[in-house]
Formats: C-alpha cells, sequence, structure tokens
C-alpha cells in the first residue's frame, strides 16, 4: 500500500535559526584566527535581546557582539518595527573558558591520539532518491525557503516578505519506496502588514503558487518537475496572518531544528546539534563524516540506502563501534555488518582523522547553519575576518567537505563493484 512521507524546513530568519547562524559564525571567527579553538557556544535570541553563553579555549580574542549584530543585519532583520534588529538589539555575553576537566579528554601530545569530545551516537544517511542523494522531500523543503529568501532579497516580484518562513513537503510513495507525486505544501511566511487578513492571504496564496513554486520546479530535475501537479494541497499561512516572527514572535535557541539540519526524519538522528561546536564534538565532526560514508557507499552502487552509525566515549580515540543499514537494498550478496567491516577499514573515524580528512579545522561553519548541513554544495569559497584591533584574515575555505565524492572508488575497489 502507498504511504505518505513529510519533512520541513525553516528559514534563516526562523528564530532557532538565527541562534544557529550566530553560534556558528562565532565559530568561524575563532577558528579564521586560531585553528586550535575549542568552542561551544549557544545563543538566546527574543524580543530585542541577544544572550551568547559558553565554554571557550583559545588565542584570539573577538568583539562577539559585532559578530552576532553583523549576523542578524545579513539574515534581514534591520528594521525596528520587526522588533529585533542588528543595529538595536542589546547583546549579552556569558561565554567563558572552557573546563580543564573536558579539555585533558581531547588533547593528546599527539594529534592523532585526540580523544572524542564527547560521548554520544551520530548517523550519516543517503537515499538514491535525488541527484544530491538527499531524502526528497526535505530536499524540495530546503528548495521552497531558499527561493522564497531570493524572492524576498529582490524585492521585486514579491515585496511584503520578512525574514521569518517555514515549508513542509508531503510525498506519496508506492510500495517499492518510489516518489510518485506530491501531496501537500505547506508555506508560511512573515509578512508586512498591508490590509485586512483576507486581502493579505489571497494575495500571499496567489503569489506563493504562482510565482514561488514555478521558480522552484523550473531549476529541479525533469525526473522531479513531474511530481508537481495540479491536485497539489496547498496550506499557505494556514493562521491567516503571519506578521509578527521572528526572535519577536518566539524566541530562539541553538540547536533546536537539528531534523531539519539533518534528514527531515528519514534516516536517524544521534540527538546532539551541530551549530556553535568545533570539530573536536564528535556530535559534529562524525555526523559529518557519518554522512560523507553514507553518501559515498549509495554512489558506489553498494546500495540504494545506507544509514551509518558511528559511537564513541568521551576522552576515547577510536569509535565504540560501527553499525551500517542497508534497508535490504544492497546490491550484492553481503550482510549490512560484513559492509560495517569493510567501512572501518576504509575510514579511519578517530576524532583528529576526521577533522583531517573533512578539514574541519577552517572556518567553514556559518554556511551550514541555514537550509541544512548535509546535501549542499561542496566549493571554496574566499573569506576575510577582522578582530577588533584591526587585524584581518583571508581565508581560502572549502565548503560542504563531506559531501564530496571522493571516496567512491576506494569504495568500489574494496567491494570489488
Amino acid at each position: 500500500m502507498a504511504y505518505l512521507f513529510t519533512s520541513e524546513s525553516v528559514s534563516e530568519g526562523h528564530p532557532d535559526k538565527v541562534a544557529d547562524q550566530i553560534s556558528d559564525a562565532l565559530i568561524d571567527n575563532f577558528l579564521a584566527f586560531d585553528t586550535d579553538s575549542k568552542v561551544a557556544c549557544e545563543t538566546l535570541v527574543t524580543t530585542g535581546q541577544v544572550v551568547l553563553a559558553g565554554e571557550v579555549k583559545s588565542n584570539t580574542y573577538l568583539d562577539v557582539q559585532q559578530i552576532a549584530r553583523d549576523t542578524i543585519n545579513k539574515i534581514g532583520y534591520t528594521k525596528g518595527e520587526y522588533m529585533f534588529d542588528g543595529n538595536s538589539c542589546g547583546v549579552f555575553s556569558a561565554i567563558h573558558e572552557q573546563s580543564d576537566d573536558i579539555n585533558r579528554g581531547v588533547d593528546r601530545a599527539s594529534k592523532e591520539q585526540q580523544g572524542a569530545g564527547d560521548q554520544g551516537m551520530m548517523f550519516g544517511y543517503a537515499t538514491n532518491e535525488t541527484e544530491n542523494y538527499m531524502p526528497l522531500a526535505l530536499d524540495l523543503s530546503h528548495r521552497i525557503l531558499i527561493e522564497l529568501a531570493e524572492l524576498r532579497r529582490e524585492n521585486k516580484d514579491i515585496t511584503y516578505l520578512r525574514p521569518d518562513s517555514k515549508s513542509q513537503v508531503t510525498i506519496e510513495y508506492s510500495d517499492d519506496n518510489v516518489p510518485q507525486r506530491i501531496d501537500a505544501i505547506v508555506v508560511s511566511t512573515q509578512h508586512d502588514d498591508f490590509g485586512d487578513d483576507d486581502t493579505m492571504l489571497a494575495k500571499i496564496r496567489k503569489d506563493i503558487v504562482e510565482i514561488l513554486i514555478p521558480r522552484v520546479v523550473a531549476k529541479l530535475p525533469k525526473q522531479i518537475q513531474v511530481l508537481f501537479n495540479d491536485d497539489i494541497k496547498y496550506h499557505i499561512n494556514p493562521t491567516g496572518k503571519f506578521v509578527i516572527g521572528g526572535p519577536h514572535g518566539d524566541t530562539g535557541l541553538t540547536g533546536r531544528k537539528i531534523i531539519v539540519d539533518t534528514y527531515g526524519g528519514k534516516g536517524a538522528h544521534g540527538g546532539g546539534a551541530f551549530s556553535g561546536k568545533d570539530p573536536s564534538k564528535v556530535d559534529r565532526s562524525a555526523a559529518y563524516a557519518t554522512r560523507h560514508i553514507a553518501k559515498n557507499l549509495v554512489a558506489a552502487g553498494v546500495a540504494d540506502e545506507v544509514l551509518v552509525q558511528v559511537s564513541y566515549a568521551i576522552g576515547v580515540v577510536e569509535p565504540m563501534g560501527i553499525f551500517i543499514d542497508t534497508h535490504g537494498t544492497c546490491s550484492f550478496n553481503m550482510t549490512d555488518g560484513e559492509i560495517a567491516e569493510k567501512v572501518s577499514q576504509i575510514f579511519d573515524m578517530r576524532p583528529f582523522a576526521i577533522e583531517e580528512r573533512l578539514k574541519l579545522r577552517s572556518p567553514m561553519y556559518s554556511e551550514t547553519a541555514a537550509y541544512g548541513h548535509m546535501g549542499r554544495n561542496n566549493e571554496t569559497v574566499t573569506k576575510t575576518f577582522t578582530q577588533p584591533n584591526g587585524e584581518t584574515a583571508t581565508v581560502d575555505v572549502e565548503l560542504f567537505t563531506w559531501e564530496k565524492l571522493d571516496y567512491v572508488d576506494k569504495v568500489k575497489e574494496a567491494f570489488g563493484l
């Protein structure tokens, strides 16, 4: 029997994502001037206020208040009428030095013997139902909001948009797990107050269905475009009005959108957030490493769908174990346990090895903090960072290194494909 599956996304202006982006902007600035920085930074945003808290061990000094303000302005909170804007909000910092008890479990005389920054289990997932090996419902949810943000910044075809928004896509699958059609799309977008409720809702619905969705569809592969049809159920601003939004409408916290950050409910999640953590925290680095493994396994033809789990004990170098689940889609006669054994031989999952393999000690994290950490484009960009004393650092940064298919040949060789 066919079934429905749903995933959601939130925009860069969603309060939880504002918090994530501030936390990751701090990470990038610390790493730009001291690649050995150890950082765990949490952010809270609410009406007219930002609170920064966390632990840092670094040889650099930053103006964390200004970094927070610049991030907020970049997102688009630049008007006093939003009741939260980068130029006038208060920024309170309670960041202090990292605990020596935690640090001694990570730092070693030899970097290769670096211990895990915490215990826990991390998951990576990949499926061949999309070109970027991501679950389709989540991929479409992200694309809708990325395009909506483009329309907001263009301020031409739609002129009333504000930064906060959410999307949700429901897809019908066949018994053999193949997407058949899009059943429903939900879009809730913050907007200016430009008329009575009925007039605003009618205008927003028309613009979303007739302007936004066609722009999204036009950028999709043909095999995905055919899933859109005239029978899709659209729920546009279902409450009828969404003027009060962002951190004024709802308090935001770092790490509250971890399912949006990963696989939209497909696969699994170990529970640890990513944003605000330097790569010694395996919550982040090992989640990227398992995505890298899963994507390369699927791309190599090992299986149509792969879930990878790895687990650690704090301060211990080697992982507790690696688990593989191909959901019965393995293309040859090998058990998931046998696949896991080969994977452990191909990929070095010691924390420092992961950092080196994926170049995680570079200031690459601001771009991850909205529209998902997985399924993004691997590219190199140039960034410039400035300290309070005027010193600058210009760095070429390779983004989303865990999305590279650089291990496909090694996987094929190991599995005889």
